[in-house]
């Protein structure tokens, strides 16, 4: 099974910077085939804080989610659709479609694993994950992090991994790592520029 990544523009002027639960109700509003679908990962979008509680989308702005091909034709009704966001309203553009490439070193700005929300038991934790799936690389902790899904805070740390082999990096960008894939969490992007290193 063949995975890709659509890229959707995003017009609008703000989101609230902790969108991920509130983005994925409205994407399923839309297309309710997407709730609870197992082969759907959506990542956050990145914005410049604003102090209020909200982020600032800028012109570059992209909502980013990774499927099965077979999928894409589904997902693609989102494009041109407006979403209400927790009051903030945004609309996306008509999405690029890319390939996965492998790359030795990835990271995720938030992975979540439930029952360990402290640095040390939750690296243990990812080395049994990486052994369950037979991926030999160099976990490395970033900085922890909460959000809220309903009543419940979430915990989670940022984590980046290292010296992983093509088809190893190929299938973490494929399934991710943890929970709440659908909300921003376990979504592992190619590290491109300088070491992670606690970012």
């Amino acid at each position: 099974m063949v995975y890709v990544e659509l890229r959707f523009p995003v017009i609008g002027a703000a989101l609230p910077s902790d969108h991920g639960y509130a983005m994925f109700a409205a994407i399923s509003r839309l297309i309710p085939e997407a709730h609870g679908a197992d082969w759907l990962a959506v990542e956050t979008v990145p914005g410049t804080p604003r102090g209020d509680g909200a982020i600032h989308l800028n012109l570059r702005a992209r909502l980013k989610m990774r499927l099965p091909q077979d999928r894409v034709a589904l997902m693609m009704k989102l494009a041109g659709r407006r979403l209400d966001v927790e009051g903030h309203h945004i609309r996306l553009g008509v999405p690029q479609i890319f390939l996965l490439k492998p790359s030795a070193d990835l990271y995720a700005r938030c992975v979540t694993i439930k029952k360990f929300t402290e640095p040390d038991p939750f690296l243990d934790a990812v080395a049994r994950k990486l052994d369950e799936i037979g991926i030999t690389g160099e976990p490395e902790l970033g900085v922890r992090r909460a959000f809220r899904v309903g009543n419940h805070t979430i915990v989670g740390f940022g984590l980046s991994l290292h010296e992983l082999s093509d088809e190893a990096s190929l299938v973490l960008q494929e399934r991710g790592m943890g929970g709440r894939r659908h909300m921003g969490c376990g979504f592992f992007n190619p590290i491109t520029q300088a070491p992670f290193r606690g970012r």
